[in-house]
């Protein structure tokens, strides 16, 4: 049992194949992680972010890609994605600007939903990609 004043900290992985389907697996993984660790009121805005960063690592690489989840010590919920992909996620649209856009906007609802976002240079697999994670506080 955590002690009275500190956070307890976790993280996971979930190495996926390039395939669309893994969407919905990490979806739903990342729903029974924060059931879990008792952070169901964060679990609709995590799975639509988690969506939205995984199905763009799988969508424009073809490579293998990982979801990532974790809590700080200062209590945050950090969900990223890995991908091959080494170039930097194209800016987001803010939402206002995306109208009825089928494609396009999932960074622009990171952007809207998240506390921070952001991207980094990373390596698995052997190879070069990315992360681009982003960072929900808990109530």
């Amino acid at each position: 049992m955590p002690e009275t004043g500190t956070t307890e900290t976790w993280d996971y992985t979930l190495y996926i194949p390039n395939d669309l389907r893994a969407v919905t697996v990490c979806r739903r993984t990342l729903r029974v992680i924060l059931a879990m660790h008792g952070l169901t009121a964060l679990a609709d805005t995590a799975e639509l972010l988690a969506t939205e960063l995984v199905s763009n690592a799988v969508r424009h690489t073809k490579g293998p890609a990982a979801m990532r989840v974790r809590r700080s010590a200062e209590g945050l919920v950090w969900i990223g994605a890995w991908d091959t992909d080494p170039e930097p996620p194209e800016p987001p649209v803010p939402l206002e600007r995306s109208g009825e856009a089928e494609e396009g906007r999932g960074l622009g609802l990171v952007v809207a939903c998240a506390e921070y976002w952001g991207w980094q240079p990373s390596a698995r697999f052997g190879d070069r990609g990315k992360y681009v994670w982003c960072e929900l506080g808990v109530a």
